[in-house]
């Protein structure tokens, strides 16, 4: 990608990053992310160790990394809540930035995380319909104890993707954007490490691979979503809707299935003999991108 000029909104929002944009700032500023991200959650799980028994905490980890209950699923997308904190604090301590320069105006972001879910919802809904008509789901969570988990599955789901979104496009996308003009960095860069923290060959098997690039294809749309808007509130609604259907609507058994109310009838390895079944699965976000990008101002 050739170098341009930062779209003006997207310029305007990450304008405090100038004033200490010094790369050797980022490195300390993602290191303080991290141990306040991993710190946290091991200071969390070492108090649950003490209180409950450490035989009863190491359960824990093995049933966190399945995910297969509703209460292990919410505990896993609640341990996204110090990532948040993390990359607040990173760019405060680091950078002098304030939040709002991580999320953009909190108008802005809350009415284009709006129009961004509804715009997904109204994608995805006949996609899922779709896919429907060619595959057999099968049942996971009974529909009664879906809904009464609903809003707290919502919930956790919104946190997770407001923490993610916080990172790679509102901290790490804006804080390169302020040294170098390319997008191939600025967006490309973020996108690439967001894809590669998605590969989990131990947990995805064989599909580990796809799921990272299609991880890595949604981090440029939602960086494009946010230059162009001068706010994470689109990406983070266009990811909200996304994980909310792979998560609580139809989850694949080996990612996260203990709130989804039916679950596909194969497995996330099985998708790394046919790695098309991943890039289908991105056709609902592309078309959900498109609308966004003629709806939105840029």
């Amino acid at each position: 990608m050739p170098a341009r000029p930062l779209p003006p909104r997207f310029s305007a929002m990450i304008a405090p990053a100038r004033t200490r944009p010094a790369l050797w700032r980022l490195a300390p500023g993602l290191v303080l992310l991290a141990v306040v991200y991993l710190g946290l959650n091991a200071a969390l799980w070492a108090a649950y160790g003490l209180g409950a028994g450490w035989d009863r905490a190491e359960m824990l980890l093995a049933k966190l990394a399945v995910a297969s209950t509703p209460a292990t699923a919410l505990i896993l997308l609640a341990s996204f809540a110090p990532m948040a904190l993390g990359a607040a604090l990173a760019a405060r301590l680091m950078h002098r930035r304030p939040l709002c320069s991580l999320t953009g105006p909190g108008g802005v972001l809350m009415r284009h995380a709006g129009i961004a879910g509804l715009v997904g919802l109204a994608v995805y809904v006949p996609a899922l319909g779709l896919w429907h008509l060619v595959q057999d789901s099968q049942p996971n969570l009974p529909p009664g104890l879906w809904v009464r988990l609903l809003p707290l599955t919502l919930a956790a789901i919104a946190l997770q993707t407001f923490a993610e979104e916080l990172v790679f496009r509102g901290y790490l996308q804006g804080q390169l954007a302020v040294r170098f003009t390319r997008p191939l960095i600025w967006a490309g860069l973020p996108a690439l490490v967001f894809g590669a923290l998605h590969h989990d060959p131990a947990r995805m098997g064989d599909g580990a691979l796809a799921a990272a690039i299609a991880a890595a294809i949604f981090g440029l749309l939602a960086a494009d979503l946010t230059a162009r808007t001068g706010s994470i509130g689109a990406a983070w609604g266009l990811h909200f809707v996304n994980n909310t259907a792979a998560i609580a609507v139809l989850a694949t058994p080996g990612t996260i299935t203990g709130l989804g109310l039916r679950v596909t009838p194969y497995t996330v390895q099985d998708l790394g003999g046919s790695p098309m079944g991943t890039l289908t699965d991105l056709i609902p976000l592309v078309a959900s991108w498109l609308i966004l990008r003629r709806m939105l101002p840029r």
